[in-house]
């Protein structure tokens, strides 16, 4: 690995420089940057290429505005088969909006407005031309797409894989230079383990060397009860506890970034694990759920489930899948987000003030409600 690492150094060098030089173009407004002041914009990204988490933090943070704000979302929509801009509707596909946007579709009421688009600008404005009241629009994944300027940007980076200790693609997984991390506001950690000690954040904390203006905060991955997927005959839901003590054997199908976290978290629960792994945002095909069908039949545990993640189930609704899928025990394994310790104060009272001081369609809001 060191030697290909080597091999491939002066790819990473030059993609580097290519990212220096655009970020500084940007930096100097020599190319374009647009920005809203008709609704606040939020960013959430990361400067590894996936696995941070962002949508369960996204899903987060809809859960702390969406009671007091308008809130929409913007994707790019990964992996799906249309362009331009599209607004996800109840029936809408992973094909149709990706995987993800699917996912804030079928967890959020219909008032919250979901839509995709590659051209973030040109989402916003469809946005807000289609919901005139709108306050707050999260922006997922746009921490590179510098042609659109959020007014708080978050940065995530996975416990496991600190931006930090990284290197430039191909030879790592970072999209731009480290120094990139300066244009934030608030950096999280994320999928820090249960057990996170003072001095590990201490560590932390000064090895990212913040800068003035920037805040920092710890989160982690809360599991919940395993539910079935939207075209499995059986309905009920299984409570994790009920998993956990009758110790069933496992096929564990995903197709995410980085499925480490979920095995470690399976492994010592069930009575055997047998992962099947995908590339991210992966299209699932009906030779692979034939081939899913023949590892489950092998195991010879009568108590025995298919597992796979929230997101890899939006794509696996899929029609061409349901007659194959129909018949096996399959369920998806949602997530939450969480802050360490007393993080979710510090970090829901920075989210909360940014908003209320920068909500540009306050009066229009109240005009509508009286």
């Amino acid at each position: 690995m060191k030697l290909l690492r080597l091999l491939i150094w002066p790819l990473s060098f030059l993609y580097g420089i290519a990212m220096l030089i655009r970020n500084q173009l940007f930096n100097l407004s020599v190319l374009t940057k647009t920005e809203f002041k008709e609704v606040t914009l939020i960013g959430v990204g990361n400067l590894s290429a996936g696995g941070t988490g962002k949508t369960p933090h996204i899903e987060y943070l809809i859960n702390l505005l969406h009671p007091h704000y308008k809130v929409a979302t913007l994707s790019r929509g990964y992996g799906r088969k249309t362009t331009g801009f599209q607004q996800a509707s109840t029936t809408s596909t992973a094909l149709e909006i990706g995987d993800e946007p699917k996912q804030f579709r079928n967890r959020f009421p219909i008032e919250i407005p979901v839509a995709v688009d590659a051209n973030r600008v040109n989402g916003v404005k469809q946005l807000i031309q289609n919901f005139p009241f709108l306050e707050v629009v999260l922006l997922d994944d746009v921490f590179q797409h510098r042609s659109i300027k959020p007014g708080l940007q978050i940065l995530l980076t996975d416990y496991a894989a600190l931006f930090y200790k990284d290197y430039m693609l191909p030879t790592g997984y970072l999209r731009e230079p480290k120094s990139g991390m300066k244009r934030a506001d608030i950096i999280v950690v994320s999928k820090t383990p249960d057990f996170f000690s003072p001095l590990e954040r201490k560590r932390i904390i000064q090895e990212i060397k913040l800068k003035a203006h920037q805040k920092i905060y710890f989160s982690k991955i809360v599991y919940g009860d395993l539910m079935p997927i939207e075209n499995k005959l059986d309905k009920e839901v299984l409570s994790l506890s009920t998993f956990t003590e009758k110790n069933y054997s496992v096929v564990l199908l995903t197709g995410i970034a980085n499925s480490k976290p979920l095995e470690y978290f399976l492994k010592d629960k069930v009575a055997a694990l047998l992962p099947m792994r995908f590339s991210d945002h992966h299209e699932f095909k009906t030779a692979e759920i034939l081939e899913l069908k023949e590892v489950y039949e092998t195991i010879k545990n009568d108590k025995k489930i298919i597992i796979t993640t929230e997101k890899d189930a939006m794509r696996l609704q899929n029609p061409i899948l349901a007659d194959y899928l129909a018949e096996l025990p399959i369920y998806y394994l949602p997530i939450e987000v969480t802050f360490q310790d007393q993080d979710a104060i510090g970090f829901n009272q920075q989210i909360n003030n940014y908003v209320r001081t920068h909500r540009v369609n306050c009066n229009i809001y109240k005009t509508e409600n009286k």
